[in-house]
């Protein structure tokens, strides 16, 4: 199939609101417990809202987040990179979140993107069901399709609850994925570069 076809496919339909609330009532006595006990009486509607934020990201456009773009910036060519971005996404295979800090970098070629547009974009992503692997993959893609860099690293260092509240329950265990196009990828000294700045704790005032 290919992808003009699998375009043209149905997406599911949504539930409603009352359908999600219904669904975590069931999950609460698949638990064990009785959502019509008067702690978990309003759960099920504070569970969708929570959702609501959890996934927001659906209703995002990664391309339109980057949309706006500046071309006056004086020559300037050099790296810009947005570090430490708190993370805060969510395992596609458990469900349980996965937090950490996301490290993006770009090398403009003749355009920039205002540097706020790069933390609503890890948000966009990581406002999903993920993989650490795909998510650190989109956002770099998403970088190179529209500003056309000369390069684009993104380094994320997360933690998941699937490993630290359940399952092996390795709690220190981090997990670091990075993705390097362009320059950043055939470059050894911009690659250090990245990686200098992004361990760096040198800070402005």
């Amino acid at each position: 199939m290919d992808v003009a076809s699998s375009d043209r496919i149905p997406k599911p339909r949504r539930p409603s609101r009352s359908e999600a609330e219904a669904a975590v009532r069931t999950l609460i006595r698949w638990a064990g417990d009785d959502p019509t006990r008067e702690g978990l009486l309003e759960t099920p509607d504070r569970v969708a809202r929570a959702y609501e934020d959890f996934f927001r990201g659906y209703t995002q456009d990664p391309v339109a987040i980057l949309a706006k773009t500046f071309e006056e910036v004086e020559g300037y060519n050099e790296m810009v990179l947005l570090k430490n971005m708190r993370l805060e996404s969510y395992c596609e295979h458990h469900i349980v979140p996965i937090l950490g800090v996301a490290h993006v970098a770009y090398l403009p070629d003749k355009r920039v993107v205002g540097i706020s547009k790069l933390a609503r974009l890890v948000d966009c992503f990581g406002k999903r069901l993920q993989t650490q692997e795909t998510m650190t993959s989109q956002i770099a893609d998403t970088l190179e399709k529209v500003l056309q860099p000369r390069g684009v690293a993104v380094l994320i260092d997360a933690r998941h609850q699937c490993m630290t509240t359940r399952g092996v329950h390795k709690t220190e265990a981090a997990t670091i994925t990075t993705r390097m196009t362009g320059e950043f990828q055939t470059n050894m000294m911009m690659r250090q570069e990245f990686m200098t700045m992004v361990t760096s704790t040198a800070v402005g005032v």
